[in-house]
């Protein structure tokens, strides 16, 4: 999988939505690494989990 992230994007796992939101912190090697609002950080291997952006529209 490709990612269309970047360092900084807010994100949401539609799995596990009781994480929170997201910032993007780090992308390697298909690797993301993310700090959610309520579990703090975890790194997602884009094979087994799909990440949403969510769009700032303000």
């Amino acid at each position: 999988m490709i990612f269309d992230f970047e360092p900084g994007d807010k994100v949401y796992n539609p799995q596990n939505k009781n994480w929170g939101i997201g910032q993007v912190q780090s992308i390697i090697k298909g690797k993301v690494t993310v700090n959610f609002q309520n579990v703090g950080k975890k790194v997602i291997y884009g094979e087994n989990i799909e990440l949403k952006k969510i769009d700032d529209q303000n």
